[in-house]
């Protein structure tokens, strides 16, 4: 059983690339070929929150879940250090530089190819994702690298909080704009991808643990999970590209236009964080979760706002969308590079990695 687990695994990482491309592939041309399709599921919607995602979500985050021993909850509470570094990156570094990159992109680099009401919209999308960090995708990102799933729980729910008190005054100083905070999304969203997986996990964990034991628990019923949360990640980045085919082939130039700046931020901040962490002395299964939550992004608040304030065919709204579409393959990438450095950085000596 464990060498097939291994040949699963080691497919997964060996032809990664080519599963990703295959993907986006598939749903670009699934989204391209059949409009009703793609219209038909992003209309299973409450409040930017898309009911089928969230369920592949569900898949992804579940099996990780039942894995989380919540001992580790409290060690990371107690270690405050990887938290503290998120917070700082996340609030004080991450939506000034992606300001920076909107502005440089947007106004000076593209600004012979765009019109500046465009450029002016491609910014404030691009923006309204720079000051929305990850609360649920991070979970998949920091269980393939091997991270510390107790402090990745703690990150988010600081993480959550946080931007209930600094999502609207960041928006506010740099959009220039009054910016509502979106209650019912946020909830949704960390309800739906966080919440639900989270307590059932637990009590999955609890009671089977108690009725059947440990070592039952883990031989059985994670192993019957195997690549659950991989295929369910797979059929997440079909969906995602199958929901705007149709606009990715109809604006190619536009989606590599505000992709690109999108794609430097997200490898600077995680670069950023990444070396941060090194000198601080906080060790790889913290590290990687610490870097990859400031460099995903909480989408649904993104668009949410950016359909208020600028409405369905915005520039913003179609910048907070690219947004969606570069993350899973870019986060996939940063996966691969934190499991070959994880030998930068001091390890726990009881944990050895999932990948």
């Amino acid at each position: 059983m464990n060498e097939k687990k291994e040949n699963v695994m080691g497919l997964w990482e060996k032809y990664l690339t080519l599963w990703v491309a295959l993907c986006m592939a598939a749903g670009i041309l699934i989204g391209y070929g059949f409009p009703g399709m793609a219209n038909f599921i992003d209309s299973l919607s409450i409040q930017q929150v898309n009911m089928p995602i969230g369920i592949l979500l569900f898949l992804m985050i579940y099996p990780i879940m039942i894995q989380i021993d919540f001992k580790q909850v409290v060690e990371a509470v107690k270690a405050p250090k990887p938290v503290l570094t998120t917070l700082v990156v996340n609030w004080g570094i991450k939506p000034f530089t992606m300001t920076f990159f909107a502005w440089l992109f947007m106004t000076q680099i593209w600004a012979p190819f765009i019109t500046p009401e465009m450029g002016a919209e491609y910014t404030a999308g691009m923006i309204l994702l720079g000051i929305a960090p990850c609360t649920a995708m991070v979970f998949v990102w920091s269980y393939l690298s091997g991270g510390n799933m107790g402090h990745t729980l703690v990150m988010v729910a600081i993480n959550s909080l946080t931007m209930l008190v600094l999502y609207a005054p960041l928006g506010n100083l740099l959009l220039g704009v009054a910016m509502p905070i979106p209650l019912v999304t946020l909830a949704l969203t960390v309800g739906v991808y966080v919440g639900v997986p989270l307590v059932v996990g637990y009590l999955t964990r609890k009671i089977l643990i108690q009725r059947k034991g440990m070592e039952w628990f883990e031989k059985v019923y994670i192993k019957a999970w195997g690549s659950v949360s991989q295929i369910a990640l797979l059929v997440t980045l079909v969906a995602l590209f199958m929901l705007q085919g149709e606009v990715i082939i109809r604006q190619p130039m536009v989606i590599v236009m505000i992709a690109i700046p999108l794609i430097i931020q997200t490898f600077f901040i995680f670069g950023l964080a990444y070396l941060a962490c090194r000198p601080l002395g906080i060790v790889y299964e913290d590290a990687a979760p610490t870097s990859q939550i400031g460099a995903s992004n909480h989408f649904e608040v993104a668009i949410a706002v950016a359909l208020t304030l600028y409405g369905t065919g915005s520039g913003a709204a179609l910048a907070t969308v690219v947004g969606v579409l570069i993350e899973v393959p870019i986060m996939l990438a940063l996966v691969r590079f934190c499991l070959r450095t994880r030998d930068w950085f001091p390890r726990e000596p009881e944990k050895a990695p999932i990948m």
